[in-house]
């Protein structure tokens, strides 16, 4: 296949927003000669590169590591977080998936708790906010141990490595109907109930946690599982169960 049969044009109509307290709208654009490998967010550098070429002002999106483990470049693209492939991020998402000159639509998370900064950027803070009411784990920070010293079975490590494989991305959160963000919230207290290192605060963590996740404006889950489905990291909602009974179980024992 020659370099120019390996190109291809589409067109974009993309949320522009100048600021927090500014209305947005989508805006078309038409990009041509992007490579069929090319990922989705160098395809938007392509396009900012032709805007700025222009004197018009590149369209706000992030991006950091793109390796698919930092989860700051979750947009919602014809309406699906992430995109149209399931288990996988905007950055490792390749134009190949895309007919030459469709026309695609994108925009950013849409929740109360994910208020727009600006086009496509969203403030996650809630997520941190969340996280730090989850506190700390009580470790004995003295002398390293022996590594075997405290035996934790294969299957509870790996179980813990599944939730704790969650990015933090939000598209749990923008796939949900209810903007719940009971998936993300569930694997950050799943993968610290299932291990010895989490017992000391498993009480608290869960009542802080969810009180939380409650005043940042989520909303609460009704089992439709299209967060599961969304996840680029494939997140069970086992672990929503798992949130259920830690908190039914912190608020006995408070």
């Amino acid at each position: 296949m020659t370099d120019a049969e390996n190109t291809r044009s589409y067109k974009l109509r993309i949320w522009r927003q100048p600021d927090a307290t500014s209305s947005g709208r989508l805006v078309d654009y038409e990009i041509s000669e992007v490579g069929a490998d090319a990922s989705f967010l160098e395809m938007l550098d392509q396009l900012n590169e032709n805007l700025v070429k222009k004197g018009e002002q590149p369209v706000a999106f992030e991006s950091d590591c793109r390796e698919g483990i930092c989860g700051a470049c979750g947009v919602c693209i014809d309406g699906r977080p992430h995109g149209p492939v399931t288990h996988l991020t905007t950055c490792a998402l390749r134009m190949r998936e895309f007919k030459d000159g469709e026309t695609i639509v994108v925009e950013p998370f849409r929740a109360n708790a994910f208020p727009v900064v600006k086009d496509l950027i969203v403030d996650r803070g809630a997520f941190d906010r969340v996280i730090e009411r989850g506190g700390y784990i009580s470790v004995n920070a003295g002398s390293a141990p022996e590594a075997n010293m405290l035996a934790i079975g294969k299957d509870t490590a790996e179980s813990a490595m599944d939730s704790a494989a969650c990015i933090g991305c939000g598209a749990c959160v923008a796939s949900c109907p209810n903007a719940s963000a009971s998936l993300f919230v569930g694997a950050k207290i799943r993968q610290m109930a299932l291990l010895p290192q989490g017992q000391v605060e498993r009480t608290g963590r869960a009542l802080a946690m969810v009180q939380q996740m409650d005043a940042e404006g989520f909303g609460d889950c009704s089992n439709h599982g299209e967060c599961e489905a969304a996840c680029p990291k494939a997140i069970s909602i086992e672990n929503i169960a798992t949130l259920r009974r830690e908190y039914l179980r912190a608020a006995f024992r408070s």
